[in-house]
């Protein structure tokens, strides 16, 4: 594979050449933000959307940014035309900052890495299996570095033969680590829950889809059991079903049927072309 560039502190490196210091905040205390977005065919999808993201979870972490949306438009444009990959994750990470006492916020480190990215039909075709358990992340409405605790996880997720964990808080779904969570119910209403969780940038636009009723109110952990469809998103997950909860099925434990034409509705908005692979 080609050696990849990442564009660190307004500089274009290799990414061998990329450091930090061992005293940022992200390596000490785990300070710091990040977004994530998906560029397809050379062009990144819901740029807009994802920086304005970036930049409130900047702001509600007291963490300046040294380029404005628009430098920072054309630092995404550039790393993308250097490393020549058509279809790619794009990640920004900005961090604490090195910090004299290992405890103060220092000048942030701004970090734009990208990796080949390829969707394929395999997930959603089989669909995932959750477990569910009671954790409420810390500042949910930013989008941190901090994923201590799905990491923590993954040994009983992987023990379970589940694929990822589904959070709630004193009995009422919140999301899952790297996703927000859905439910379908049997008016075909879609539902999110709607409150504690981080504004996704695909669950926005699914909150916007014509196609089908969807609300924004709680859902309590017995509502799964008459769940008609579940399915997850992110910008990498597009629309993923779920179909099974702690060993229990969803529905009739196979991908439904308005998951699948939210799928479709999603791909194409972004512009996906799904493989076999």
């Amino acid at each position: 594979m080609t050696k990849l560039f990442v564009f660190i502190n307004n500089e274009l490196l290799p990414a061998e050449e990329a450091k930090l210091s061992v005293t940022d905040l992200a390596i000490q205390r785990g300070y710091g933000i990040f977004d994530f977005l998906v560029v397809v065919k050379g062009s990144p999808i819901f740029l807009d959307d994802h920086l304005n993201r970036f930049y409130h979870s900047a702001a509600a972490m007291h963490l300046p940014v040294a380029l404005n949306k628009d430098e920072l438009t054309r630092a995404i444009h550039l790393l993308i035309e250097k490393n020549q990959l058509l279809n790619a994750g794009i990640r920004i990470t900005l961090t604490g900052g090195d910090s004299p006492d290992g405890y103060s916020i220092g000048i942030p480190n701004l970090i734009i890495t990208q990796n080949p990215f390829q969707y394929t039909y395999t997930s959603p075709l089989k669909g995932i299996r959750l477990i569910t358990h009671e954790h409420q992340r810390q500042l949910p409405h930013i989008k941190t570095i901090d994923y201590a605790k799905a990491i923590y996880l993954q040994p009983t997720i992987k023990a379970a033969g589940a694929d990822d964990v589904l959070y709630h808080n004193a009995g009422i779904i919140t999301e899952c680590p790297r996703s927000n969570f859905f439910i379908v119910n049997k008016k075909r209403e879609v539902i999110t829950p709607d409150k504690q969780v981080l504004a996704g940038v695909t669950r926005a636009k699914i909150l916007l889809n014509k196609q089908f009723v969807v609300k924004e109110e709680p859902i309590a952990l017995e509502a799964l059991a008459n769940a008609e469809e579940a399915f997850i998103t992110s910008s990498t997950k597009n629309v993923l079903p779920v179909i099974a909860i702690d060993g229990k099925p969803i529905g009739n434990g196979a991908p439904g049927p308005v998951t699948q034409q939210l799928l479709q509705w999603i791909i194409q908005e972004k512009g996906i072309l799904l493989t076999n692979s």
